[in-house]
């Protein structure tokens, strides 16, 4: 399925993972890649640990991309988490990433966050294809994208798993409303599990679609048998909000997040420390579980090739 999508990315489908921090691993990447679309590195990729050093973070990092490497010869990419030129140009972490990125030739960058013109310049002085999401999209965040050289955008409704936009919009809305907004392709992220919502993405004028939740529940991805068993079993009524920008299948975990959140106590180490022990090794007295809110309809655990030709059925 060849378009503007395709073409940019070098790949068969107009098809992109989301970087969905512990959730990703080589061997996940690859296998999007091999099956024609393109996989993205999330922050955390193949680790089981977080360290404190912003070297040996990016040399992990490093070394996940070359497993990658091993295991495709097409394209994949990287995220990078951007909190804006001022608190960037000061990150450590941050700029390491960068550094061992740019050292390993990558290619395409999912740009999660804020628009920051600093880092999209450096991106294209090293020959690199932007793609941005930020948050919370609106026309004009776009537009300052395009002009600062953001090669495709992705409108992500309310509809998406992990940290939600503030605007309570959905996919249906956000999406057109962001293509008639820019001149360069759009990508529809938010609830997409199967060749109906990535039908009805095209049909808003969408040109690609980005996609998390769904590529959690393969044969490949690296979380725990159990979390994939657990968006098997559930839908969107076993599913609520612990705070106001985050939904969670209501593990134990969460339960005790969504009465902290409504006593008004900091749930924040809850959260960063939920993802892990929820979704990559399956621990529900201990995690969340953060999904679309479309999981009524994922049903099985195919192969990555697979669940992509599913996507792209006529």
């Amino acid at each position: 399925m060849k378009n503007r999508v395709s073409e940019i990315l070098n790949t068969k489908y107009p098809l992109i993972q989301a970087p969905m921090s512990w959730n990703t691993d080589a061997q996940l990447v690859a296998a999007v890649a091999n099956a024609g679309g393109l996989g993205i590195l999330g922050p955390n990729a193949g680790q089981k640990t977080l360290t404190s050093d912003p070297k040996e973070t990016a040399e992990r990092m490093r070394n996940e991309i070359r497993k990658t490497r091993e295991l495709t010869s097409s394209s994949f990419g990287l995220n990078i988490i951007s909190s804006g030129e001022e608190r960037d140009n000061d990150n450590p972490f941050y700029n390491e990433l960068l550094r061992v990125a740019f050292e390993e030739n990558i290619k395409y960058f999912a740009i999660v966050g804020e628009a920051n013109k600093v880092l999209f310049d450096k991106i294209k002085e090293h020959n690199g294809v932007i793609i941005y999401r930020p948050i919370t999209p609106t026309p004009e965040i776009m537009k300052v994208a395009e002009k600062m050289g953001a090669d495709l955008l992705v409108a992500t409704g309310y509809d998406e798993g992990g940290g939600l936009p503030v605007k309570s919009v959905g996919t249906f809305t956000v999406v057109p409303t962001m293509v008639d907004s820019v001149n360069i392709p759009v990508l529809a992220a938010g609830g997409i599990n199967d060749s109906r919502g990535v039908k009805a993405a095209f049909a808003l004028g969408a040109e690609g679609v980005y996609i998390g939740t769904r590529f959690i529940a393969t044969q490949e991805a690296p979380s725990a048998i159990e979390t994939k068993q657990a968006i098997l079993d559930s839908g969107h009524e076993d599913m609520a909000f612990i705070v106001k920008t985050l939904r969670s299948i209501l593990t134990k975990k969460a339960e005790i997040i969504l009465k902290k959140h409504e006593n008004n106590e900091d749930t924040s180490s809850d959260i960063t420390g939920g993802f892990r022990t929820g979704m990559l090794e399956g621990k529900f007295d201990e995690g969340i579980i953060s999904v679309n809110n479309g999981i009524d309809i994922i049903k099985d655990i195919p192969t990555v090739e697979e669940l992509i030709e599913r996507f792209f059925e006529k």
